[in-house]
């Protein structure tokens, strides 16, 4: 035997003021994901969005899998009708690019929606959360008393607020761990440098961001610190910084910079000071959420997510940074 609840007419569901898209919103929407809805087509148009020279040839395309020319044809008609991709004949191979007009949305589904949806992440106990941040505020302001009785030379209420900034910029995204107040610590003794900095003097800085600051924005800043040996020094940042940086970019790092340097990377969100104190920035998927700075030079740099790659993939992304990284280091020490 089956219990049923009855609902009185008092406690019947009335109906609330819907905040849905529009119907033809929807439509439109569901159209363009219907037809990204195979997983060769999501690679191709990966591959497409961060080929260098801008576009891909469907000679290109067709070794992402072991499929036969037509369908290779096929999948690229399909994103085509629905506006995602332009296509141009010369002789006798035509050559993909990404629609002046979708380019915007196909970095949100490549840069933010693509990593969130391939991660998954425990859901974290929302009391256990509080309970921490109500501890910690006491040991942020103890940081910032101290960094403040330590920096005599800079206003007593400015480092204050910059930690205080530092933390909550920090702890939006992170997973609360029991490195937070050093992570604090070193995020804002950062800010105050970028925010002391003569321009005029010293080495040149470039500020690589992307969506996430856990992948190839963290691997690029490393590269540059690596080869540069101190003539550039690099920074980077993200637009929506992720939890942690990604496991195989850490691996990475670690070649590169070492197991303690690596092991303390961190993603940062992208602040307006990080910006003013960089002589180049450098934006990986998100080149329309810096502001322009004058002076600052800026390069956009079409390179795959490491977040999405296979090993293989990984690899030759980090490649792919290193040669621009080498282009980009000959323009600023020469």
């Amino acid at each position: 035997m089956t219990d049923t609840t009855v609902i009185s007419d008092a406690d019947a569901c009335a109906p609330s003021t819907a905040h849905a898209i529009g119907t033809e919103a929807a439509t439109t929407v569901a159209g363009a994901l219907k037809a990204l809805a195979d997983p060769l087509r999501l690679r191709m148009l990966s591959a497409i969005a961060t080929d260098p020279r801008g576009e891909s040839c469907v000679c290109d395309l067709a070794e992402l899998a072991d499929v036969s020319q037509p369908t290779v044809s096929h999948h690229l008609k399909v994103l085509k009708e629905t506006g995602m991709l332009l296509s141009e004949r010369r002789g006798t191979w035509v050559y993909y690019r990404i629609a002046p007009g979708k380019q915007r949305a196909v970095a949100a589904l490549l840069d933010a929606f693509a990593p969130a949806a391939a991660t998954t992440d425990e859901p974290e106990d929302t009391a256990a959360r509080v309970a921490a941040l109500q501890q910690m505020d006491a040991r942020v302001t103890r940081l910032a008393e101290e960094l403040a009785d330590e920096l005599t030379g800079l206003n007593r209420e400015l480092v204050i607020a910059i930690v205080r900034e530092s933390y909550a910029g920090l702890v939006r995204s992170a997973k609360l761990t029991a490195h937070m107040i050093p992570l604090t610590e070193r995020f804002a003794r950062q800010r105050l440098t970028d925010l002391t900095r003569d321009r005029s003097a010293g080495v040149p800085r470039v500020l690589f961001v992307c969506v996430q600051n856990a992948g190839r924005s963290q691997l690029a800043a490393a590269i540059v610190n690596q080869l540069a040996d101190g003539r550039v020094i690099a920074r980077s940042a993200g637009s929506t910084p992720a939890s942690d940086v990604h496991p195989h970019v850490r691996s990475l790092l670690t070649e590169i910079e070492g197991e303690q340097e690596a092991e303390t990377a961190f993603p940062k969100p992208l602040t307006d000071d990080a910006v003013r104190a960089a002589d180049v920035v450098v934006t990986m998927g998100c080149g329309d959420v810096c502001p322009i700075i004058p002076g600052v030079r800026y390069e956009d740099w079409a390179v795959g997510d490491p977040a999405l790659a296979s090993p293989e993939g990984v690899e030759a992304i980090r490649h792919d940074i290193e040669g621009r990284v080498r282009g980009l280091l000959a323009t600023l020490t020469d």
